[in-house]
């Protein structure tokens, strides 16, 4: 096996495709030492060397190609294989045993077809031409780029994971966006009917309008836009620009014109050792088909070339025996989960679901007959759940007593399956097939670093969905082997927020751009690093959020200052500090919310919120409020949102100090704090409690000796009580206390940690916090009322900021080109208010099925 072929002796394999799993196919027969065998020759139709389709959307917004490559750029060459890109091949001569191009003939004793799939265009009239854009490649993403540079409204046909990315495509790019859908439901191969219902809620609300049941009969000229789309029943929809995404089709026309035996459905079909029905040539990935069945994932194609690279290398052939098509997808930003047999189709099946209309959030746990396995899941809108599960399908593991606990909402969120509990033979990367046995050994072999795991495994660097659960079997085997944990916050920072925190502070960073280059790798970030880098910004310095080198590092909220509703309309939430409010104010709401026909509700924390306000009426209704005095409410940020009151000594008879007074104090001095998580005061004028301040981040109960103070409390899915800290505090003691407390958790504090979690996961627990803040045992109560001084000195209102800046209001459009309003939010009337409403939230079908 391990014997040397001279050059000469050396077979010629030829690889026609350089997609992911092309790309594989050689990556691992250069791992396994086969190019002593093998004279490797590699044809990519494409120009561009293969890359990441996984994360093709990502193109949109990075517009470079060379960061979605896979592998090094020179790895080809520096290991003999020859690349020839741009050149496809035509055909296949059997006989001579010659793949012909446009460039030439070449030989071959080993032949692999990796030549994928295809987009599928259904047979509409009027498809042809500049209506037919599809969504595959690099080429095709830069097609739909400069298509809707002059477009108001793209439309994606097919409502499957392509489609929906598709939709995100077009959305980043400024459209108004629609998806058309043949079936009832989005992604009918992975949905069930009300995982499909929650995740069309979800995706309306973010501004994506959902069209179910729709057969397109032909494409003709619009009238008010480009292009109009008829359906069948009489109804259409017009749009400037046209995406199929229909679903794939196997690309077997190689196979086909050279005689190969195609499946019936599509696919040159295989053997279970990826051998055609040419005993020389082989089929993997997309383009094969293996009992009828053509899979569409990564992963199952990794598989194959990982057989098939152990055979030509002369190892001990591993058959192919399927592959398991559990998918964890994020789309649009909403989680999605599919799990082993999601439809319950195993006879004897049954089922458990949880239903959350209010959130749109869905859960589904199939369990066999005897109670005993789980076969399958559906998740939407929380995957948290989803490693837990699939480790219960992949290992068999028993199920607890009640299997309804493994999807119900958790007071610490969804429940986790330790990393003690799998067997080594738990499949961690399904991608590349990781086991945790691989990992272990990885560890034993020195490996002590995630990113150097990664790199000697490959587990993680697929379709990235393992990432939590290895990380959590990683750090576990190397605590048990006692080997000290790296915390790194992501992959281009090694360094956990609270050293990050302390890197801005010392350094002075005042760009997310300037700490990736001093201290992180990559040249982008991703979604863990930048809100956090930008949060940790926001608390140093205070800056408006607004700025140019901000923006990007902020959610959806945080970037138009507004809370987004489910129906894709946002909230106004003005400040109203302590809850107190005059009468002229008073009026001022009232006269805007009907001005703008918004629904008003006066909520918990003693503010008047406004709902339904389109995204380019932002800017009038703030300009309104602000020129009568009002601030904005940071009801979007994490940050400081309200400090409730009661009416204290003034008007109570049973008050013995001023909380309003003491509640505007501190509202007006905390209003510019951004923090890890957002913040809530009360202030109680005496022991009765009426403000409920024994439930927030930070509780103020008046004595007749002054102040006690409560911290770290919080209502919630975990609710806690605050913790009596310090008792009889002057006002500018309890001023000068609660500066050094909130300071001390925005410096310690990790990503999106409430002060509750933060305090039980503080080491020392109340009392050592006692000591830094109270006895100023680390020497940093000074610094600490410095920086909290700084960020109170740096306040201004970020709508006030926004509406003097031309350039910031740009952002305040529903469509680029267009200053109309969303067509797409209608009006109904909701206990004598009008509500905006999403038109397709109007056909909800309630579900029978039993809600846990």
């Amino acid at each position: 096996m391990n014997a040397r072929v001279s050059i000469e002796q050396r077979q010629k394999l030829v690889i026609v495709g350089n997609g992911m799993v092309g790309h594989h196919c050689v990556e691992q027969l250069i791992e396994r030492g086969a190019l002593a065998r093998f004279e490797v020759r590699v044809f990519g139709e494409e120009h561009q060397r293969a890359y990441d389709r996984v994360h093709l959307s990502e193109y949109f917004s990075a517009n470079d190609a060379e960061a979605l490559a896979l592998g090094e750029a020179g790895l080809y060459a520096e290991h003999g294989v020859i690349l020839q890109l741009g050149e496809a091949v035509l055909q296949i001569d059997r006989e001579r045993r010659e793949v012909v191009t446009a460039q030439g003939r070449y030989g071959y004793d080993q032949l692999i077809l990796a030549t994928g799939s295809y987009p599928f265009v259904p047979p509409i009239e009027g498809s042809e031409g500049a209506a037919r854009l599809v969504y595959r490649t690099l080429d095709d993403l830069d097609g739909i780029r400069a298509a809707a540079a002059s477009a108001r409204r793209g439309v994606v046909v097919g409502g499957g994971l392509l489609g929906l990315e598709a939709a995100n495509a077009l959305k980043s790019l400024g459209l108004e966006a629609h998806v058309v859908e043949f079936a009832p439901r989005l992604m009918p191969v992975q949905l069930d009917g009300e995982g499909g219902a929650a995740l069309r809620a979800q995706i309306e609300a973010l501004g994506v309008s959902v069209h179910l049941s729709r057969a397109t009969q032909a494409i003709v000229a619009g009238q008010d836009y480009r292009y109009r789309m008829n359906f069948d029943g009489g109804e259409f929809l017009e749009t400037d620009l046209i995406v199929f995404s229909a679903g794939i089709r196997p690309q077997d026309a190689l196979g086909r014109g050279a005689g190969l035996e195609i499946a019936a459905r599509g696919g040159v079909v295989i053997d279970d050792h990826c051998r055609t029905s040419d005993p020389q040539i082989f089929a993997i990935g997309e383009c094969a088909s293996w009992n009828g069945s053509v899979f569409g994932l990564v992963a199952p194609g990794y598989s194959m070339a990982r057989n098939l690279a152990a055979a030509l290398a002369g190892e001990a052939a591993q058959a192919f025996a399927g592959a398991d098509m559990s998918t964890k997808l994020k789309l649009l930003g909403v989680d999605v989960g599919s799990i082993g047999d999601a439809h319950g189709a195993t006879p004897g099946a049954r089922s458990y679901r949880f239903i959350d209309e209010a959130n749109a959030a869905y859960r589904r746990l199939v369990v066999d007959a005897s109670g005993k396995r789980v076969l399958g899941a559906v998740l939407v809108g929380d995957n948290s759940y989803y490693d837990t599960l699939l480790q219960y399908v992949q290992n068999g593991i028993a199920l607890p007593a009640d299997p309804a606990g493994l999807i119900l909402p958790q007071s610490g969120g969804a429940p986790a399956l330790g990393a003690d509990a799998l067997p080594d033979t738990a499949t961690i990367c399904s991608c590349y097939n990781v086991s945790k046995g691989a990992v272990c050994s990885a560890i034993d072999s020195g490996c002590s670093d995630l990113a150097q795991l990664k790199c000697q495994t490959k587990a993680s660097t697929g379709c990235g969905g393992c990432t939590a659960l290895l990380k959590q079997v990683f750090e576990h085997e190397l605590i048990a082997r006692g080997v000290a944990v790296d915390k790194s916050l992501c992959e281009h920072f090694a360094y956990t927020r609270q050293e990050l925190y302390a890197l801005v502070r010392v350094e002075g960073i005042l760009s997310f751009d300037e700490m990736l280059a001093k201290h992180g790798r990559g040249h982008i970030g991703c979604d863990i690093c930048k809100p956090t880098v930008g949060s940790i910004l926001a608390s140093c310095w205070n800056r408006p959020i607004m700025d140019p080198s901000l923006v990007p590092l902020q959610d959806t909220n945080d970037t138009f200052m507004a809370n987004m509703q489910k129906n894709g309309t946002y909230s106004v939430v003005p400040r109203i500090p302590g809850g107190e409010i005059t009468p002229d104010k008073l009026i001022v709401i009232g006269q805007v919310a009907k001005k703008y026909d918004l629904y008003t509700k006066i909520t918990g924390g003693q503010r008047i919120d406004m709902f339904g306000a389109q995204l380019h009426e932002l800017p009038d209704i703030w300009s309104e409020l602000i020129a009568a005095g009002f601030e904005t409410g940071l009801a979007y940020g994490k940050s400081t949102r309200t400090v409730k009151s009661c009416v204290g000594s003034t008007w109570c008879r049973y008050g013995v100090q001023d909380s309003v007074a003491m509640a505007l104090r501190l509202e007006d001095r905390y209003k510019a704090l951004r923090s890890p998580h957002k913040l809530k005061f009360a202030v109680s004028g005496c022991t009765r409690e009426c403000a409920e301040a024994q439930s927030k981040d930070i509780g103020v109960i008046a004595t007749e000796n002054g102040w006690n103070l409560y911290v770290c409390g919080n209502g919630g899915m975990r609710p806690r009580h605050a913790e009596l800290f310090a008792t009889d505090l002057d006002d500018d003691t309890l001023i000068r206390t609660i500066d050094r407390v909130l300071m001390f958790y925005v410096r310690t504090a990790d990503k999106l940690q409430r002060t509750s979690v933060w305090r039980e996961n503080l080491e020392g627990g109340l009392e050592y916090l006692k000591q830094v803040v109270l006895h100023d045992s680390l020497g940093l109560c000074a610094e600490l009322e410095a920086q909290m001084q700084l960020v109170v000195d740096r306040y201004e209102c970020e709508w006030a900021n926004a509406l003097k800046d031309p350039e910031k209001l740009k952002r305040f459009r529903t469509f680029v080109n267009d200053q109309r309003p969303d067509p797409g939010v209608h009006f109904v009337r909701e206990r004598g208010q009008r509500r905006p409403i999403a038109a397709a939230e109007l056909h909800l079908i309630p579900t029978t099925e039993e809600v846990l």
